[in-house]
């Protein structure tokens, strides 16, 4: 077992993931650093899901190392991995999971109450972040009075209340209108950087990976050089990353989409 790089918050080293005996991810390795942005790319069904899983504790990979901060994440027990992902990780999924019964502030707030912060602490944290993300005025309203767009954004800043040191954002602009979309995503990113949170953003859409400071690129599991992408016309190879093996994208059963360079 070899310790990650000091100037990576994560890293990851030759991750082996199956489902249902088909393989998931196949020999996958990365470093995210303090503060970066990296976008995951690939289509759906490239890994990208998994991968996240394996990197914020929520599934162990049958092969391979998860670390965080030098700490261990792969030989971590549930209740360690449990903490963990409470304490330092924040999670949004493509589509917002509120309970309904809930205002919005008081979705936002939950995780801090949840922490044994003070009712008058946890609502004003969760309004200002609901301020940030340009929803201030729906703080009273239940999710289903909301738009899609507002929910999705209730949940953007229900992962940023805790400030946490990652924040994992799997597909988190897939339901949304192409306006809403790319206005959820500047908002995400400009929050994250502000407050110094380490995003990594899963994508299959190639205009949501230039928001982010670099992007590695999954297809069937593996770590590519070039990987297509709807959304740009882009034919340019790039150099692969850390050790992933190489595929050459022609072969990955999406021909008609345009090819984007990503850079690793």
């Amino acid at each position: 077992m070899v310790a990650p790089p000091d100037n990576d918050v994560l890293w990851a080293r030759a991750l082996h993931v199956t489902h249902n005996g088909s393989p998931a991810l196949t020999g996958v390795s990365l470093g995210v650093r303090e503060g970066e942005i990296l976008a995951v790319g690939g289509p759906r069904g490239s890994g990208k899901t998994t991968l996240l899983q394996c990197l914020s504790g929520q599934l162990l990979p049958q092969q391979g190392e998860v670390w965080f901060n030098s700490a261990p994440v792969h030989t971590m027990g549930p209740l360690v991995r449990e903490r963990l992902r409470r304490d330092r990780f924040g999670w949004i999924d493509p589509q917002p999971h509120l309970v309904p019964e809930l205002t919005a502030w008081e979705n936002v707030a939950l995780p801090l109450m949840l922490r044994g912060a003070s009712h008058r602490v946890s609502k004003t944290a969760a309004q200002e972040w609901l301020d940030r993300l340009d929803i201030g005025l729906v703080a009273r309203k239940r999710p289903h009075a909301l738009l899609q767009a507002e929910r999705q954004r209730v949940s953007i800043a229900r992962a940023l209340v805790t400030t946490p040191s990652v924040l994992f954002a799997d597909e988190p602009t897939a339901p949304l209108h192409r306006a809403d979309r790319a206005h959820v995503l500047r908002t995400l990113t400009t929050a994250a950087r502000s407050h110094g949170i380490t995003v990594v953003l899963a994508t299959h859409d190639a205009e949501v990976a230039t928001l982010a400071d670099r992007t590695v690129a999954l297809l069937d599991g593996r770590r590519v050089n070039t990987v297509h992408l709807p959304g740009s016309s882009d034919t340019q190879g790039v150099q692969g990353g850390q050790g992933g093996p190489t595929r050459a994208a022609g072969t990955s059963g999406t021909e008609g989409r345009a090819a984007c360079s990503l850079s690793v």
